[in-house]
């Protein structure tokens, strides 16, 4: 009868704000919480027969969200934009119900070097190749993830091959018919083991010769590996610039050592400094260009110098940068790209299933995530940021005044449908 439906729809009433009240108390509960993503029970009608009555369905403002706040630890990660960061619950696992999604990007650096947050889940990322690359990775799945580790990082000696001088000469130096002191300059350089080597570099103006200058090479241990008579152009369209370069090897330098000069102010070293002699070639700059050593009118300008190579080095502390790179700085100031933080999307956020700790996995509903470099094609990355929970507590409180007298309302339903029955019974008196 119309009566017991009555009561019927207001249990299911009481039932159903009593559900909504639990997901305004939990978003009141977590409205400080990192990365929290707002909850709330959607109304829906339930007909049986020719009665109607209700049901609460459960869903959350994924896709809201929160304001960014600034942080003083670098390892803090807030995207701005769509996505989530992918974690894992065990960091050794690669099974795929290991991963989750998240927002609560709270993260420091553990015991073990790893990246984890307070909810304890462990950032996944793609580690950069030796060649400073990240190649051969499936975009589409979280299959070439792995657990961002920075304890085992450090930089390993590499060999200088290369190195660079440039810098300027004064003119009016040369030719003058009195000899003049050289100028001296220096470079340090890395052999196979990562130890610190010396070349020292002394230039003589000719007293003789207008706008030509003799370098001789040096090194720390006392070895003179030879000269480089270059002559400078002192007009047209390249004046002040190399016309030619001459090298000639040290009568005293014994071999494997080894001194030679091309055409192009290129000058190739054979170091003897280990079982595997050491090759190290310098650019003195191009003849008839700028981009090395010059010679104009003026004061002598310090000589920049460049070389490659490094020695071993722990790592002092990471940077992470809008595009997701996880990158190394190390004690001796290199710097070397580790990981590479992709921003994880899927077709439908609001079909995620919530999991503990603010994290979410995927379901038949979501859709699959595919892992995109920050900033393209999803949010981009803020390092010594935290993304703050999307409740707004005013709407809360509006929200559970309606829900409490909705729930009144209910009571009022089955107190009164019993009221009428009892009317009914008592016409059998």
């Amino acid at each position: 009868m119309a009566i017991q439906n009555a009561m019927q729809a207001g249990v299911a009433g009481l039932k159903t704000n009593s559900q909504a009240v639990g997901r305004i108390s939990e978003n009141i509960a977590n409205s400080g919480t990192i990365g929290y993503k707002r909850s709330f029970t959607q109304m829906v009608t339930q007909v049986v027969g020719d009665s109607a009555s209700v049901r609460g369905v459960d869903r959350s403002n994924i896709e809201l969200a929160g304001a960014i706040i600034g942080t003083s630890s670098a390892t803090d990660l807030a995207i701005d934009g769509d996505g989530f960061f992918v974690v894992m619950k065990d960091p050794e696992s690669t099974d795929e119900s290991n991963f989750l999604l998240t927002r609560a990007g709270s993260f420091e650096v553990d015991k073990d070097g790893y990246l984890v947050n307070s909810a304890g889940y462990y950032l996944a990322g793609y580690a950069y190749d030796d060649d400073g690359t990240v190649a051969g990775v499936d975009r589409n799945g979280f299959g070439s993830l792995e657990a961002v580790n920075t304890k085992t990082a450090s930089l390993t000696a590499e060999a200088s091959t290369e190195s660079t001088i440039a810098g300027n000469l004064p003119s009016s130096l040369t030719g003058t018919g009195v000899a003049q002191d050289p100028f001296i300059s220096s470079m340090t350089y890395y052999n196979a083991l990562g130890a610190q080597e010396g070349l020292t570099f002394s230039w003589t103006p000719s007293d003789a010769v207008d706008n030509l200058w003799t370098m001789e090479v040096s090194g720390d241990d006392g070895t003179v590996y030879g000269t480089v008579d270059v002559t400078f152009a002192d007009s047209g369209a390249t004046a002040g610039a190399p016309l030619t370069y001459v090298g000639t090897p040290d009568a005293g330098l014994v071999a494997p050592a080894a001194f030679a000069v091309d055409a192009d102010g290129n000058i190739t070293l054979t170091i003897d400094n280990a079982a595997v002699p050491q090759t190290l070639d310098i650019a003195l700059g191009a003849v008839g260009t700028y981009d090395g050593i010059t010679q104009f009118d003026g004061d002598y300008e310090p000589q920049s110098i460049t070389v490659d190579g490094t020695s071993t080095a722990a790592l002092e502390k990471t940077e992470i940068d809008e595009q997701g790179n996880l990158v190394g700085v190390f004690e001796n100031g290199n710097r070397l790209s580790l990981y590479q933080i992709p921003v994880a999307t899927v077709d439908a956020p609001a079909g995620l299933e919530a999991e503990t700790g603010n994290a979410y996995s995927l379901s038949l509903a979501s859709g699959n995530a595919v892992m995109n470099v920050a900033g393209s094609g999803a949010g981009s990355i803020e390092s010594g940021a935290t993304e703050a929970s999307n409740v707004d507590i005013a709407q809360e409180m509006t929200d559970l005044i309606q829900v409490q007298r909705a729930y009144s309302s209910n009571a009022k339903i089955i107190s009164t449908s019993d009221e009428m029955l009892q009317e009914i019974n008592n016409l059998k008196r």
